[in-house]
C-alpha cells in the first residue's frame, strides 16, 4: 500500500510533537492535530476513500450482486456471483452463493438479514477485501460498497491546505430560533435530507455580517454547517465544504474555519452529499480550511 505524500505529510504532523512544537501556538497545534486525525479517518481502510459503487435498489424486488454483466448489480469486485440480495415486507436479506465466503462481523454465514441494528448502525457484509451495506436515503435504498484496495485510497496524495491563520477562529453568536424548526436539504445525488435548525450563527468580518444555518446530526452534540463561499469552485471545492461548531454557551459560540473541510463527494464519485441550504452560500473568501484541486483526485 502506497501513500508517498501522505506518508510526508502524517511525518510532518508527528514532528511537530518534538523541538517544532514549542514554536506552535496552542491553536495551531490544536489545528495540527485536527488534520491528522482528518486524514487518518479518510485513508481508514473502511473511510470514504474506500468508497466503490452506490446503487440504488428497487425495493420489493430480488437481484443478483457480484462481478460482471451478467449480475443485476455489478459490484466491480469479488467472485462471479457473490448472492442474492432479496426483499420481504420491506425488509432486505442477503443469500450468500453456494461456495462463495461472506461474513458479517467476523461470522460467516449463508444468509444475513440487513436489518440495522437498534442503534441504527447497518449490517456490512465482507467478502474479499470489500464490503456492501444497504443504507436509506429519505423514502429509497440503496447499496453502498466500499473496497479497502480501492485506487482512490491506495494512490490517496494528502490534502493542501490555507496556513493555518488565527482570525478565521470566529468568535460568534448564536441565534435560536423561537420555534422547532427544520431545513430540507438536498444532496448531489437528487434525494432530500431533514435537519433539525434551531438557529443560526452570527459572525461579523470584514466589515459585514454573515449568518449560518445551524444543523443537527442525530447523535452530535455540535452544529453541523455546510457552506459553500467566494472561494468555492477556485481554490476551494466548489459544491460546498462542512465543519462543525459549537454547542453555544450563552449565546456564544466559536466557528473555526480552519476546520473547514472538504465533503467525501470531493474525493468519491458514490457519495450522496447535502448541499448547502439557503443562507449558507457566504458572501465571504473564506481563505482557511482544507483547499481542493481537480488535478489531484
Amino acid at each position: 500500500m502506497k501513500f508517498p505524500h501522505l506518508a510526508l505529510g502524517l511525518a510532518a504532523l508527528m514532528a511537530v510533537s518534538g523541538p517544532i512544537s514549542a514554536a506552535m501556538t496552542a491553536h495551531q497545534q490544536e489545528i495540527a492535530n485536527w488534520r491528522a486525525a482528518r486524514v487518518e479517518r479518510l485513508s481508514a481502510p473502511g473511510g470514504w476513500l474506500s468508497l466503490v459503487g452506490l446503487h440504488w435498489l428497487p425495493e420489493g424486488t430480488s437481484q443478483t450482486l457480484g462481478n460482471g454483466p451478467d449480475n443485476d448489480i455489478d459490484l466491480g469486485r469479488g467472485p462471479k456471483r457473490l448472492g442474492t440480495l432479496s426483499w420481504n415486507e420491506g425488509k432486505a436479506r442477503f443469500d450468500v452463493e453456494k461456495g462463495v465466503e461472506a461474513s458479517v462481523a467476523g461470522e460467516i454465514a449463508e444468509s444475513f438479514d440487513l436489518t440495522p441494528a437498534a442503534d441504527g448502525s447497518p449490517v456490512v457484509v465482507n467478502f474479499g477485501t470489500a464490503n456492501f451495506q444497504v443504507m436509506e436515503r429519505g423514502d429509497k435504498h440503496a447499496l453502498r460498497v466500499k473496497d479497502s484496495e480501492a485506487p482512490t485510497r491506495l494512490n490517496f496524495a494528502g490534502i493542501a491546505y490555507f496556513d493555518i491563520d488565527p482570525q478565521w477562529r470566529i468568535e460568534a453568536r448564536f441565534e435560536a430560533y423561537d420555534e422547532p424548526r427544520t431545513i430540507e436539504v438536498a444532496t448531489v445525488v437528487g434525494t432530500l435530507e431533514s435537519y433539525p435548525n434551531p438557529g443560526r450563527i452570527v459572525f461579523e468580518k470584514d466589515g459585514k455580517t454573515h449568518s449560518i444555518e445551524a444543523l443537527v446530526e442525530e447523535g452530535e452534540e455540535q452544529y453541523f454547517l455546510i457552506i459553500a463561499d467566494r472561494s468555492s469552485g477556485k481554490e476551494t471545492y466548489g459544491m460546498a465544504r462542512y465543519l462543525y461548531a459549537g454547542p453555544p454557551k450563552d449565546g456564544h459560540i466559536v466557528v473555526d474555519f480552519n476546520k473547514a473541510y472538504n465533503p467525501p463527494c470531493a474525493f468519491t464519485a458514490f457519495a450522496t452529499c447535502p448541499m448547502p441550504p439557503p443562507g449558507n452560500r457566504l458572501d465571504l473568501y473564506v481563505a482557511a480550511g482544507e483547499k481542493y484541486s481537480a488535478e489531484a483526485h
